[in-house]
């Protein structure tokens, strides 16, 4: 009996650790995400210098808005899509937008 009340609390302090673990996570998500973005931002940036197209969606919506030369709801849709704040959402999608625009 002394070894199955040694599992069971091996299996309980995993899964308080596992409990936080994933609760520590969720504070650093935010931050990721807008790590992410701008990481992708600056990768369109060196794919537009290039002029390597990506005819893959960004996000969902973005470039429907795009060809439709609805910019505004480019970035709201970047910004529901990824998390980011307005300024790199706007970055973003003016990257994807190309030079010039």
């Amino acid at each position: 009996m002394a070894v199955m009340e040694i599992v069971v609390t091996v299996l309980m302090i995993a899964v308080v650790l596992l409990l936080a673990a994933q609760s520590s996570t969720g504070r650093t998500g935010r931050g990721t995400a807008h790590r992410l973005a701008e990481i992708e931002r600056r990768l369109q940036l060196v794919m537009n210098h290039l002029g390597v197209v990506d005819e893959r969606p960004a996000a969902p919506g973005v470039r429907e808005h795009l060809a439709r030369g609805d910019k505004i709801k480019a970035i709201k849709a970047y910004r529901q899509a990824t998390g980011v704040d307005l300024r790199t959402a706007k970055e973003a999608v003016e990257a994807m937008m190309g030079p010039g625009r």
